[in-house]
């Protein structure tokens, strides 16, 4: 087991270094010179130059680039250009709000989806699985951002229960933060849990056909304990991929998502940045993101192993 945890280990590390190349010559490459777009159009030439020294903009690639890791290893990630404070307590202060967006937003996926996906292949081809399976469908084929609107204009316009937008803060009661990010997580979670739902019910299909299944409802089980007793355990492998690949998802609709209901969280900091040009900023929220997506996929091998254990075996 230990050897299987090192070497899921290695290839997170080495993932993380792929994707911080990748994230700084993307946005190294970006045309336009953040010096001049915080000096303006009339800004005189020796004044640019200037600043472009001080934020170490004139340094070599390679060097800047190592510079970046070495402030990512000890924590210090800069300066923002537009807010002159340090990266580290922008992102902090905008992680308040978006982790427990996240959360709240996988929870309602995974809730919704394992409910109606067990639901579905406990009924296959009744009235309730295709009735669902229809409902699926048309969640799949809904962008979030137009479902976010809908439910603004149903629950924070017409029927008032809800805002429409903002944050009203943790220091309030947890009670008024919940109700700040219900509209938006559901908004991520609706589409998200359409597919793992389908995802789901593939998988415990699969495993109801399997020879141990019958062999467990002939020695008298009941249907409903060798469904949850049996059948979900070894359904859960493929669901958990998706539940993975979804959390990257999630993270990347926050973007989007907290414009809409206009919430100070990291990704309404990556969008001003990014209009701004504060590049160090964008550049480290980013990098946030592509680890966080890491270790969760990296957690999710690893629960692998404790789910099924032919699968650290064969892999040793």
């Amino acid at each position: 087991m230990s050897v299987f945890v090192l070497r899921r280990l290695l290839t997170l590390l080495a993932t993380l270094v792929g994707a911080s190349l990748i994230i700084f010559l993307v946005l190294d490459a970006l045309p336009g010179n953040a010096a001049q777009m915080l000096m303006g159009a009339d800004a005189s030439p020796d004044a640019v130059r200037a600043l472009t020294v001080k934020l170490g903009l004139d340094q070599p690639l390679a060097v800047r680039y190592l510079q970046w890791i070495k402030g990512l290893v000890v924590g210090d990630l800069g300066n923002s250009y537009v807010y002159g404070t340090p990266v580290a307590s922008l992102i902090a202060e905008r992680l308040v709000l978006t982790i427990p967006l996240a959360i709240m937003a996988m929870t309602i996926t995974v809730t919704l989806a394992l409910s109606a996906g067990i639901y579905t292949a406990a009924n296959h081809n009744k009235l309730g699985d295709v009735g669902v399976m229809s409902l699926t469908q048309v969640g799949i084929a809904l962008p979030n951002f137009w479902f976010a609107i809908l439910l603004v204009l149903l629950f924070a316009v017409r029927l008032q229960w809800l805002s429409a937008g903002g944050f009203a803060g943790w220091e309030d009661g947890i009670w008024l933060g919940v109700k700040s990010l219900l509209l938006p997580a559901i908004s991520l979670a609706v589409v998200q849990a359409a597919i793992l739902a389908r995802v789901t019910r593939s998988a415990v299909l699969e495993v109801l056909r399997e020879d141990f299944v019958r062999t467990a409802r002939a020695k008298g089980l009941g249907k409903r304990e060798v469904l949850w007793s049996h059948v979900l355990r070894n359904a859960m492998i493929p669901v958990m991929t998706v539940m993975g690949l979804q959390f990257a998802n999630l993270l990347a609709g926050t973007i989007v998502i907290e414009n809409v209901f206009y919430l100070p969280g990291l990704g309404r900091l990556i969008f001003q940045s990014i209009a701004n040009r504060d590049l160090i900023v964008v550049r480290n929220c980013v990098m946030l993101l592509a680890a966080m997506v890491v270790i969760v996929n990296f957690v999710v091998d690893v629960l692998y192993a404790f789910i099924d254990p032919r699968i650290k075996v064969h892999d040793l």
